[in-house]
């Protein structure tokens, strides 16, 4: 699947739809979902233009894939989750779940998960 320069997260980067920055540098944005499904639910995807986890790391450099998952554990960590437990989801495909063709993951936490409760209606 080709990247479409027009999905929401391309807007995002783009700076035409407004989000709430949790971080950001010249490689990665983290910002607060839109419709969170536990109380701290953050979003955090790469700059370039990547369709999904499968295109991310058939195409990005090894420093690259590193860097990103580097600064997702800073991220969980800034926001105080390891602490009570977190868990980090990425669908691929829209099989999986995954709506918006732009990779990304998703650091939820901030309250007890039940297995198998993320699975139901998780998709973005």
């Amino acid at each position: 699947m080709a990247y479409d320069t027009s999905n929401i997260f391309a807007k995002i980067l783009r700076g035409e739809i407004p989000n709430k920055t949790v971080y950001e540098d010249d490689g990665i944005l983290a910002f607060h979902d839109i419709a969170p499904k536990t109380p701290v639910h953050v979003l955090v995807i790469p700059k370039a233009d990547y369709v999904d986890l499968d295109d991310f790391t058939a195409n990005a450099s090894a420093v690259e894939i590193g860097e990103f998952f580097a600064k997702a554990g800073q991220i969980a960590r800034d926001l105080g989750l390891p602490e009570s437990g977190y868990r980090l989801v990425s669908n691929n495909g829209e099989n999986a779940g995954q709506i918006v063709p732009h990779f990304h993951i998703h650091l939820m936490g901030g309250q007890k998960i039940k297995e198998g409760s993320m699975a139901r209606g998780m998709q973005s």
